[in-house]
C-alpha cells in the first residue's frame, strides 16, 4: 500500500465499489450470489484498507457506507425505525487488537483497562426485525438497505421458533432482530424434494432461506424449514438490561431462541480462543456460519460508542478465511462507467468456489493487469470472500499457453470511439484509471449517469431498473435526468403510448408514471446524491445537504465559490468531511453550464426536501460547532460523534459561520480564528451543561 499513490488507489477504489454494489444487488435482492462470503470480504477489506490509507476516498460512491441493497419490489416497505446496520470486519487476530485499541481510545480508557465483548457464531442468513407491540408479533421485515426493508410478516409467522406472543413481563413496544437460517439437513431435505418435483434447487441453505421467506404465498415458506436465532434489537425504550448478555438472556426468557455458544470475553485472547473453538467446531454445528460477532457488552459504551457510516464501533466480525479456486480466464471485457472510466472485468469459465459459482472477476485498472501480467488463456486463482465479484491474486505459470500475449489495453472507448486517455494529475503521475473523453456524447456515460440517478440510493425510483433505463433511452424516451419528469406528459401526446409497448400494458405504464411522481418530493440528500458530482457518494451527500439546507443555495454558494478564493470556499472547505479534492470536484461540476442547466431543470420537477435534524429539540441542533485543544471527558470522535446525534453541524475549521467553538486546554489558531470572526467559545465543561449531560 506504502508504494500506491492517491490516482492508482481511487482508480482501484471506483472499481471495487461498482463490483460490491453489483453484488449487493445479487445477494440481497435475487438471493442470487455470484461468489463466496470469503470472495466478498476480501474484496471489501481491500476497499476499506484503500480508504484507511488514503481517507479521502471515503466520500466516494463506497460501500462503506452502505448497508446491503434496497428492498424487493414484491412486498410492500417497511421504514425501520431504527437503522439495521451491517458489521465491520475483521480478518485476522491484529484486527481484533486494533478493535479493541480503538474502541479503548473512543471511550479514553487506558490501554490495559478491561472491556468486557460477547462472542457469538455469526449466523450465514437473512437478516430480520421483529416488532412486538404488548407482546404481540405485529410486524417482521427483512433488513433491505438498512433503512427500508420488505414486510414479510405474513411469513414470519409461519417459523415455528419465532414467538407470536411473549413470555413473562413484555415492554410496550420491542423490536428483536436475528437471522433468518436453514439447517444442513433441512437443506438436503429440500433439495431433494425440489429435485423430485422437478423444480428448482438451491445453491446453499443461505439462499433457499431467503427464497424461502421472499415467497408471495406464506404457504409456501410455512412448508419450508426456516428457523430463527435473535440476538440484538431495534426500537426498544423499555430495555431490560445493562449488558448485551443480560438483554439476550432477556430474550431467551420471553420465548425467543438464542445462540447457546455466546459468551462474555475480557480479553483478546479470550476472544480469539473462543474464536479458534467455533471454527474447530464449525463442520459439526448443522447450520452455516462465517465467523464470529464480538460485542461491547456494556450497552451505556455502546450508546457513547455509536456508530460510524453503516456499523456501530461497538461491534465487529471475525470472518473466517477467504476460499480460493483456479479457472481459466476466457476473455477481458472493458465497461464504462458514469464519469467514462474504463474497467477490466475478467470473463472466466465458470467455476464453484465455496458453493457459488464465479464467472466474473475483477481486473481493477490495467496497471494492475500489467503488474500481474494476467493474459487471456492463463489458469488463474480466483479468492472469493463475500457476496461481490471476486478478485484475481495471479496466474499459473506453468499452465500459461504458448499462444498467449500481454493484453493491450484500449486507447478507445469501445461505446462511443472517443479517445480514452489517463489524466495528468500535475505531480508527473497519471491517473491509474483510463477515461473515455467523450463526455455526454457516449452513450455508455449517459446511461450509467441515468441509471445512477434512478438507483436505489439517488431518486430510487420503483420499477425504473437498469433494463428500463437502457431501453428507454435507446429508444430516445430519455436523454437526460429531467427527461424522467416529463415522460407522463409526453406520452400522453405520444401516437404510440408507454403502455402500447411490447412487455407493457394499462398497468405497468399507470404504475411507472406513479412511481415516478411519488419521488418528486425526494429527501435533498438524495438530490445531490443523484446528480452523480465526482467523489460525491451518500455521505458527502448527506453532510452537503445538513451544510446548505437547500438545492438552491448549493448552487448558489457552490457557484460562488467558482474561483476557489473567497467566503464561499473557504465555507465549504471548512464543512467536515469535505476535503480539497472533493472541494474542487463539487466546484468543477457546477462550474460545467450543461450540469446548471440540468440542475435547474430538475428543479422545475422536482422539490428535495431538507434534511431534519437529529435533534431538533437540542438546543445545538441546527448550529454550526468547531471542536479544539485537548478534550477530556471525551474524545475528538466522541465529542463530533455526540454533536451530530443532538443535530448540530461539526465543522473542521472556523470561519464567520461557525456558532460555536468549544476549545479545551491547548487550543491555538482556531481559538484566534473564533475570535475574529466573532464566534462564541465555550469550554467542555460549558457544552456539558447546555447539552444537559
Amino acid at each position: 500500500m506504502t508504494k500506491l499513490t492517491l490516482e492508482a488507489a481511487r482508480t482501484e477504489h471506483t472499481a471495487l465499489a461498482a463490483e460490491i454494489a453489483e453484488h449487493d444487488r445479487r445477494y440481497y435482492r435475487e438471493d442470487q450470489p455470484a461468489i463466496s462470503d470469503a470472495a466478498y470480504d476480501a474484496l471489501r477489506k481491500r476497499l476499506l484498507d484503500l480508504e484507511d490509507a488514503f481517507p479521502e476516498l471515503i466520500d466516494a460512491d463506497s460501500p462503506s457506507q452502505r448497508i446491503g441493497a434496497a428492498p424487493s419490489e414484491t412486498f410492500s416497505k417497511v421504514r425501520h425505525r431504527v437503522p439495521m446496520l451491517s458489521l465491520s470486519n475483521a480478518f485476522s487476530d491484529e484486527d481484533v487488537t486494533d478493535f479493541l485499541a480503538r474502541v479503548r481510545r473512543f471511550l479514553n480508557l487506558k490501554e490495559d483497562a478491561e472491556v468486557e465483548f460477547t462472542a457469538e457464531p455469526k449466523i450465514d442468513g437473512l437478516s430480520i426485525s421483529l416488532r412486538y407491540e404488548k407482546g404481540g408479533l405485529v410486524q417482521a421485515a427483512t433488513r433491505g438497505d438498512g433503512a427500508e426493508g420488505e414486510n414479510v410478516t405474513a411469513n414470519a409467522r409461519t417459523i415455528k421458533n419465532i414467538p407470536h406472543r411473549l413470555s413473562g413481563k413484555t415492554p410496550e413496544v420491542l423490536e428483536v432482530r436475528g437471522e433468518i437460517y436453514m439447517s444442513h439437513k433441512d437443506f438436503a431435505a429440500l433439495n431433494e424434494k425440489q429435485s423430485q418435483a422437478g423444480e428448482k434447487v438451491f445453491a446453499n441453505p443461505r439462499n433457499a432461506a431467503a427464497g424461502s421467506l421472499r415467497q408471495l404465498d406464506a404457504s409456501i415458506t410455512a412448508s419450508r424449514p426456516l428457523r430463527f436465532f435473535a440476538y440484538t434489537w431495534g426500537e426498544a425504550p423499555d430495555l431490560d438490561g445493562d449488558t448485551q448478555w443480560d438483554v439476550v438472556q432477556r430474550f431467551k426468557a420471553m420465548g425467543f431462541p438464542v445462540n447457546p455458544l455466546m459468551t462474555v470475553c475480557r480479553t483478546t485472547d479470550q476472544l480469539v480462543a473462543h474464536y479458534r473453538k467455533i471454527e474447530e467446531q464449525r463442520a459439526q454445528l448443522g447450520y452455516d456460519i462465517d465467523g464470529v460477532v464480538y460485542k461491547v457488552n456494556r450497552l451505556d459504551w455502546q450508546e457513547r460508542l455509536g456508530f460510524v457510516s453503516r456499523s456501530p464501533r461497538w461491534a465487529i466480525a471475525h470472518k473466517f478465511a477467504a476460499e480460493k479456486a483456479t479457472t481459466v480466464l476466457e476473455g477481458i471485457d472493458i465497461q464504462v462507467g458514469r464519469t467514462g472510466a474504463l474497467t477490466p472485468v475478467a470473463r472466466l469459465k465458470p467455476v464453484t468456489v465455496g458453493g457459488v459459482v464465479v464467472s466474473n472477476a475483477t481486473l481493477h485498472n490495467e496497471d494492475e493487469i500489467a503488474r500481474k501480467d494476467i493474459r487471456i488463456g492463463d489458469t488463474v486463482i480466483v479468492q472469493r470472500a463475500g457476496d461481490v465479484i471476486p478478485q484475481i491474486l495471479g496466474f499459473v505459470a506453468e499452465k500459461r499457453p504458448k499462444s498467449a500475449k500481454p493484453y493491450e489495453f484500449p486507447k478507445f472507448c469501445p461505446a462511443c470511439g472517443s479517445h480514452a486517455e489517463r489524466e495528468d494529475r500535475g505531480s508527473g503521475k497519471t491517473d491509474a484509471v483510463r477515461r473515455c473523453t467523450g463526455g455526454l456524447i457516449c452513450p455508455a456515460q449517459r446511461v450509467e449517469r441515468l441509471k445512477h440517478f434512478v438507483s436505489r440510493n439517488a431518486f430510487d425510483i420503483e420499477g425504473f431498473g437498469d433494463k428500463i433505463v437502457e431501453e428507454f433511452y435507446a429508444d430516445g424516451l430519455i436523454q437526460s435526468p429531467q427527461d424522467i419528469f416529463t415522460l407522463e406528459a409526453r406520452d400522453q401526446r405520444a401516437l404510440k403510448k408507454l403502455k402500447d409497448r411490447e412487455g407493457w400494458g394499462v398497468s405497468s405504464a399507470t404504475n411507472l408514471f406513479e412511481a415516478i411522481a411519488a419521488r418528486k418530493n425526494v429527501a435533498l440528500d438524495r438530490f445531490i446524491f443523484a446528480l452523480g458530482i465526482r467523489h460525491v457518494g451518500e455521505t458527502t451527500a448527506r453532510v452537503l445537504a445538513r451544510s446548505y439546507g437547500s438545492a438552491e443555495a448549493l448552487r448558489d454558494q457552490i457557484t460562488a465559490a467558482s474561483d476557489m478564493a473567497g467566503d464561499a470556499w473557504t465555507e465549504l472547505n471548512a464543512i467536515d468531511g469535505i476535503g480539497t479534492i472533493v472541494a474542487e470536484a463539487i466546484v468543477q461540476f457546477f462550474g460545467e453550464q450543461h450540469n446548471i442547466e440540468v440542475f435547474n431543470a430538475l428543479l422545475a420537477h422536482v422539490s428535495p426536501a431538507p434534511l431534519e435534524a437529529v435533534n431538533t429539540a437540542s438546543p445545538v441542533a441546527g448550529k454550526t460547532v468547531v471542536f479544539t485543544g485537548a478534550l477530556e471527558r471525551m474524545t475528538r470522535e466522541e465529542a463530533k460523534a455526540m454533536a451530530e446525534r443532538l443535530g448540530a453541524k461539526v465543522a473542521g475549521s472556523v470561519s464567520k459561520k461557525t456558532d460555536l467553538l468549544v476549545a479545551g486546554p491547548g487550543a491555538g489558531s482556531k481559538l484566534k480564528d473564533a475570535q475574529k470572526h466573532g464566534v462564541e467559545v465555550i469550554d467542555e465543561a460549558e457544552w456539558f451543561r447546555r447539552i444537559g449531560d
